[in-house]
């Protein structure tokens, strides 16, 4: 599924296309994917502009100038596909389930194999209170995430450390991917309660989660089965894992191997030498 970076890489993609277009027309192929779409979306989208593009956790925002923004999320397969104007119509795949097509002949598909994906449209004024989106933490791009903030949420917590990174109510849009790599930075064990964490930790975990994230999105994300960017170009931010997937492989930072475990059945993969 993709991570932040993966997100904001779409969504940045999107914004050098969709910002201050026109959609001249919205197909809306089927009636659902991983829930029902609006039956009306085709017709709100339909001659609206684009005011902005954002990033909400692992959500993608597109706003119009009919106060309405959809939100869309890629589940596990999906992707946005931008097809540059053609000499002659693109053929659809039978995987393009709404397709967007701008004003100056851009055309844009939600494409989704699997249909684990969701797109939804709503008031602007309620996007925070959205299902989705409400009750969500802070952004960890964000001036919200603080060291004092992260001290307080993890303050006498028992649960592992990887869990509460984990959890969207206490952070917004961190994944499995990037949390093992800011572990793996500070050196801490992803087994290790919160409430353990020294004081003086909570900074360059901080830090550390932020430079993760900023180094993938400046790569592209990762790509592992199905991410790409919406031009079609894989991330690699794969190649830069230090411990992530590395199972068996030599760390980094000491040279002994790499191990997994599995927390809340995800994988865990850290140095038992550096972390603690």
């Amino acid at each position: 599924m993709p991570e932040l970076p993966e997100v904001e890489t779409v969504v940045r993609g999107l914004r050098a296309v969709l910002q201050g277009r026109r959609f001249a027309h919205v197909a809306v192929n089927r009636p659902d994917l991983r829930r029902p779409l609006p039956v009306d979306l085709g017709q709100r989208l339909t001659g609206a502009r684009v005011t902005g593009l954002h990033r909400r956790a692992k959500y993608g925002l597109i706003e119009t100038d009919r106060d309405d923004t959809v939100i869309f999320h890629l589940g596990m397969s999906g992707r946005m596909r931008l097809d540059p104007p053609p000499d002659e119509p693109a053929a659809a795949s039978k995987h393009d389930h709404i397709v967007f097509a701008t004003d100056d002949g851009h055309r844009v598909a939600f494409n989704d194999a699997r249909r684990f994906g969701s797109l939804d449209l709503v008031a602007s004024g309620s996007v925070a209170d959205h299902p989705l989106l409400a009750g969500l933490g802070p952004e960890p791009l964000g001036a919200a995430l603080t060291p004092a903030y992260l001290r307080a949420a993890f303050k006498d917590r028992a649960a592992p450390i990887k869990a509460l990174l984990l959890d969207q109510r206490l952070i917004a849009g961190l994944g499995n991917i990037y949390v093992c790599e800011a572990l793996h930075m500070v050196r801490l064990h992803p087994a290790r309660a919160g409430g353990a964490v020294p004081a003086r930790t909570f900074a360059p975990l901080v830090a550390a989660i932020q430079t993760v994230l900023n180094a993938a999105i400046a790569v592209g994300g990762s790509t592992l089965r199905d991410h790409v960017q919406v031009n079609g170009e894989l991330g690699y931010f794969q190649h830069d894992w230090q411990v992530y997937g590395r199972e068996g492989a030599p760390c980094p930072t000491c040279g002994r191997a790499v191990e997994r475990i599995v927390q809340s059945g995800r994988s865990s993969f850290f140095c038992a030498s550096c972390q603690r």
